[in-house]
Order: C-alpha cells, then structure tokens, then sequence
C-alpha cells in the first residue's frame, strides 16, 4: 500500500510503501489527530515515520498498483 503525506510547510510529500491495510493507516491517522500525538506508520523494509499530528496537511492512502514487464502487457 502506497501512502502519501504532507506535512504543512514543507514543499515535498513523504512517499513510502507500507504492510498495513488501509483501515489499519486510516486509524492510526485518526488517532493521532484527536489525540495530538505523532502518527507512527511502518514501512515495508521495517522504517517507522513519525510525524507530529499538529503539522500534518493530508494523508493520501492508495494501492499499489502492480505492473507487468515486457511486451505480453502491451
């Protein structure tokens, strides 16, 4: 699962592929917004992103879409 942050007053997104569902980000996200903390996501390769709930401007969730390689796809 794809997911995408921006975070207020920065210029570039946060990008990252992630293990968990999509209701498994979307509680995460919504915890840390009512409860004012850091919203902790893991990555696929084990990296944790932290980000402080205050500065958080969006959180786009998406799936991963899987693409097939060669000339059979075309």
């Amino acid at each position: 699962m794809e997911v995408k942050i921006g975070v207020q007053n920065v210029a570039r997104e946060i990008t990252f592929e992630t293990d968990a569902s999509a209701d498994e980000v979307v509680k995460a996200v919504t915890d840390a917004v009512e409860n004012g903390s850091a919203l902790r996501l893991t990555g696929e390769k084990g990296r944790q992103v932290l980000v402080p709930a205050g500065v958080l401007g969006y959180v786009q969730i998406g799936e991963t879409e899987k693409r097939g390689v060669g000339f059979g796809n075309i």
